[in-house]
């Protein structure tokens, strides 16, 4: 099995979370996509989704499945996502597609976060990923030079803007021993608008696609 075959396993597990008339917030990027292609099959089912970005909402709408201002929506009885690493507490490193901020913000309005992924995803220390860091663009030399004083190698993604109008830093050679804490200390910096650490926001449900299955682990 691929590891494209994987994602799809594991976004096949999720579907069964999604109950009638629930608006599901939905994430961003390729294991998130594999999950709107099977939510298509059963879009009468729901009454809405709410996208974390402007790719995954048109992904959506060319299913014809409603898309919905969160502002709008309220609070979310379910999120849905993918992860670029997480670990055994489910502490996650997301931002890979560059839509960590409202990836954050759906997440934290949602009652229950399953992420999905492909068992490669699960390490045992959050780091070997780069760490995306969404930055206001006046502030990145700022900001970058405060990286540098946890250990990193910021790097910004070249010729990439998020659907905020801003910048990502990717943050490279960190060994993330303690997540709640650096997410807190990189948020606190002036010109950060949100680090890819979902810590203090953990998944509550990991779904996990691999050569011998769907494994499911739980917070």
């Amino acid at each position: 099995m691929n590891q494209d075959a994987m994602k799809k396993a594991a976004a096949e597990a999720a579907i069964e979370y999604v109950e009638p008339e629930m608006i599901v917030g939905i994430g961003t990027g390729s294991t998130a996509n594999h999950f709107i292609d099977l939510l298509a099959k059963i879009k009468g089912k729901i009454d809405g989704t709410v996208a974390s970005s402007e790719a995954s909402a048109e992904r959506l709408r060319g299913h014809g499945i409603p898309v919905m201002d969160l502002n709008q929506a309220g609070d979310l009885s379910l999120y849905v996502d993918g992860a670029d690493e997480s670990n055994k507490h489910l502490h996650l490193i997301k931002g890979g597609g560059g839509a960590l901020t409202r990836e954050k913000i759906v997440a934290g309005a949602s009652e229950k976060f399953i992420c999905i992924a492909d068992e490669t995803k699960l390490v045992s220390v959050l780091g070997k990923f780069p760490l995306p860091v969404e930055v206001i663009p006046m502030a990145q030399s700022f900001v970058a030079r405060q990286l540098v004083k946890f250990g990193g190698t910021p790097e910004l993604r070249a010729g990439f803007t998020t659907d905020n109008g801003n910048i990502i830093l990717d943050v490279h050679n960190l060994e993330i021993m303690q997540p709640e804490k650096l997410e807190t200390q990189i948020n606190m910096i002036p010109g950060v608008v949100t680090v890819g650490i979902f810590a203090h926001r953990p998944a509550d449900v990991l779904i996990l696609g691999g050569e011998s299955g769907v494994r499911t682990i739980t917070a």
